[in-house]
């Protein structure tokens, strides 16, 4: 009997296990959303103040870029001035599509014309990458443009080309730390070369969004580079625009989110959020300064979810590589140090397939293509995996399907 007809028969016995697991996204576990249940005992009729201060009420203008106390604790953690930093509501994505949307509408700081009076706006995106930013972009019928990754973030000779001779580059999304899905760190030389590269928009923005800035899964902790202290080197103080949330620290529905800029970019957000909002919730960032209480406790409640969650990263690792091979001819995968997913990479042409015949046998894997602009991989080969949300137990089931359709669709091909 010939391999390929021997793993067709087992994919044969998955089909009739009615297997049910999701990989599609990196959600958090129940055991994950857990950790914070003290959250929703944590304000008591103390906490609040009177007048002012009163926190169940309307914000007064004081507090429309958030309590202190919660820009305090944010500012700790990214290593930046609290001036710098706009507390947001509980999605930093909601702060993303904001932010490109106000360029359209409105100037950005140095008097330049809004985005939206150019004929047409382009985004630099680097891939694989996040597809809720590529769905922004598209929303906004801002044309998309793939930039490789290359294991130290972006292939900066082809970013530095690109900006520099084109002015309908207007921004650039990065996820710069453990990213999307590729989980590599932004070495300290792509971070200066961000900072200082010349661009021929002179309203351009890199949209750094710093999801993942605590998220370790080991004891080796990936270091990033200050990229607000690398721009104020090089006088590009405005470049940059940073996000981060609490979406996987504390509850992923009910987390605190952050802007994060220079002194006149924040003033530019918070006019334009002015008309928007009276304020975002306080109440809920209350509740988180006395739940995480500073940087340190945000820090060791990190420890108890990579304590969860490095067992399933791990679990993926050991059974691809028993199933396929280390130096497998099947497929590529790598092992973060943190983050949310794992980027496996099929032989070209085979990606979408797998996730079909893995989802036919009850697995359920982010769509192929998901992972680039307009949901097209121009190799059909990449396809993120997302172990936060089932058991390990679960896992293993997973990965042992998709090593076989792996095997199937390769042979195949």
């Amino acid at each position: 009997m010939s391999e390929l007809t021997k793993l067709k028969e087992q994919y044969q016995t998955y089909l009739q296990a009615n297997l049910n697991l999701d990989m599609t996204r990196g959600k958090p576990s129940s055991e994950q959303l857990d950790l914070s249940m003290a959250l929703l005992n944590d304000v008591s009729a103390e906490d609040f103040g009177k007048g002012a201060k009163d926190y169940r009420n309307y914000s007064v203008p004081a507090l429309l870029s958030g309590l202190p106390e919660m820009r305090r604790l944010f500012a700790d953690v990214l290593d930046v001035d609290a001036d710098q930093i706009v507390v947001g509501g509980n999605s930093s994505l909601n702060l993303m599509y904001d932010a490109v949307v106000r360029a359209i509408l409105h100037p950005l700081p140095g008097d330049v014309l809004p985005w939206g009076k150019s004929n047409k706006v382009k985004f630099l995106c680097p891939v694989p990458g996040y597809d809720r930013h590529f769905n922004i972009c598209q929303s906004l019928e801002i044309e998309m443009i793939n930039v490789p990754m290359i294991g130290s973030g972006p292939d900066m000779d082809m970013v530095e080309e690109l900006v520099a001779n084109d002015p309908l580059i207007k921004g650039m999304w990065c996820v710069p730390k453990y990213s999307n899905p590729t989980g590599e760190t932004y070495s300290d030389e792509t971070v200066s070369r961000l900072s200082k590269m010349r661009t021929a928009a002179p309203d351009f923005r890199i949209f750094w969004d710093n999801a993942y800035a605590v998220h370790h899964l080991t004891s080796k902790h990936d270091k990033l580079a200050n990229i607000f202290a690398a721009c104020k080197k090089y006088g590009t103080t405005d470049r940059v625009f940073m996000f981060a949330s609490t979406s996987k620290i504390t509850f992923a529905g009910g987390g605190v989110s952050v802007f994060v800029s220079s002194y006149k970019n924040v003033v530019w957000f918070t006019k334009q959020m002015a008309n928007q909002t009276i304020g975002y919730d306080k109440i809920n960032q209350l509740r988180h300064i006395n739940f995480l209480k500073n940087a340190e406790g945000l820090h060791q409640l990190m420890d108890k979810h990579a304590a969860i969650l490095s067992p399933k990263f791990n679990e993926v690792d050991a059974v691809l590589t028993r199933e396929l091979g280390k130096d497998s001819q099947y497929a590529t995968w790598n092992k973060p140090n943190g983050g949310y997913f794992i980027s496996f990479d099929t032989q070209p042409g085979c990606a979408a397939k797998i996730v079909k015949m893995a989802a036919d046998a009850g697995v359920k894997l982010t769509k192929a293509g998901a992972t680039f602009p307009y949901g097209k991989d121009p190799y059909d080969s990449n396809i993120r995996i997302a172990p936060s949300l089932p058991s390990v137990a679960e896992i293993k089931q997973a990965m042992e399907v998709l090593s076989v359709v792996t095997k199937i669709v390769t042979l195949e091909a």
